[in-house]
């Protein structure tokens, strides 16, 4: 039977994720134009007896690929953001796949905001005595603006506390 008591009842919820704007595709399609062009540029210095600079070229595209490839597995990583009118729970997972998770009574905690006139949102974290969390770090400033609002709704609803019928 699922628990329907109205303290275990989910207020917000959000998986936060960094944004990455090439997708697969833009992916391969990038790397079939720059290997094109570093075969292009280097044929004719393969064609004057100068063939170690093909190496180079070819070096340049494969320290690019590995560079995405990081960039990618680095995406890998996400914040879960749970809000109950008892808990509050911040579950953060690296690229490597370690977790961490911290849990706050939402009667207890404020939302810490740095905030620059020009950039927005700088930094966003969950306050609770002496204990400082951040969250949406890898988020751009107008989406940390957004998720700022949304969470700073949820968790006014559960400092009012269970909605009791």
């Amino acid at each position: 039977m699922a628990d329907t008591h109205p303290a275990s009842a989910l207020l917000y919820s959000a998986v936060l994720r960094p944004h990455r704007s090439l997708g697969p595709r833009g992916f391969r399609i990038l790397m079939i134009c720059v290997s094109t062009i570093s075969l292009v540029a280097s044929l004719p210095f393969f064609i004057v007896g100068a063939w170690p600079v093909v190496g180079f070229f070819g070096l340049d595209v494969l320290l690019l690929y590995w560079a995405f490839q990081w960039s990618y597995r680095t995406a890998r990583a996400r914040e879960e953001v749970k809000v109950t009118p008892l808990e509050l729970t911040v579950r953060k997972i690296s690229h490597w796949g370690q977790a961490s998770e911290h849990s706050f009574n939402p009667a207890w905690v404020r939302l810490h905001r740095e905030e620059d006139e020009e950039f927005g949102l700088l930094r966003l974290a969950i306050a609770e005595r002496q204990k400082l969390v951040d969250v949406g770090g890898f988020l751009a400033p107008v989406e940390r603006a957004e998720f700022a609002q949304d969470f700073g709704h949820a968790l006014a609803e559960a400092k009012r506390g269970p909605r009791f019928s």
